[in-house]
């Protein structure tokens, strides 16, 4: 398995950023690749499909969801991204001058060497950081 995690400092409060970011269907609020989010829930848990700008769709489930330590767990079921068996956890923590959010993932590279694969997810995580900071300031 390959591990990710990458950090983002924001200066404002966790509790700020959990509001726009911890809803499972959020991602079309605060990430610039997705453009619409469809939630359903089923036999098979809670679901989003994430609609990409530029076209393709990325099927996730929720695994987990925490509103007071600020952290939800998903994992891919299909998509176009190098990986499997991908799961992923995005969190907000209090620092005292603010917040981090945190963005950590597992996965097997699939179709891709492991470089490429991470290159892939690094740059998915760094579009949202980027978009959190303009967003919120860094």
């Amino acid at each position: 398995m390959t591990s990710l995690s990458m950090t983002q400092q924001l200066a404002v409060p966790a509790q700020m950023v959990w509001s726009t970011i911890g809803g499972f269907n959020a991602l079309p609020d605060w990430h610039p690749a997705v453009e619409k989010s469809d939630l359903e829930k089923g036999a098979e848990g809670t679901v989003r499909t994430l609609h990409l700008a530029g076209g393709g769709t990325i099927v996730e489930r929720l695994e987990k969801i925490d509103d007071k330590e600020r952290l939800y767990s998903y994992s891919i079921l299909e998509g176009p991204l190098p990986v499997a068996n991908y799961t992923a956890t995005i969190r907000v923590r209090d620092t005292g001058m603010g917040c981090e959010v945190e963005w950590s993932s597992e996965f097997e590279p699939a179709g891709a060497s492991e470089g490429d694969a991470t290159a892939a997810i690094r740059g998915i995580y760094q579009a949202g950081f980027e978009n959190l900071q303009k967003m919120f300031g860094g």
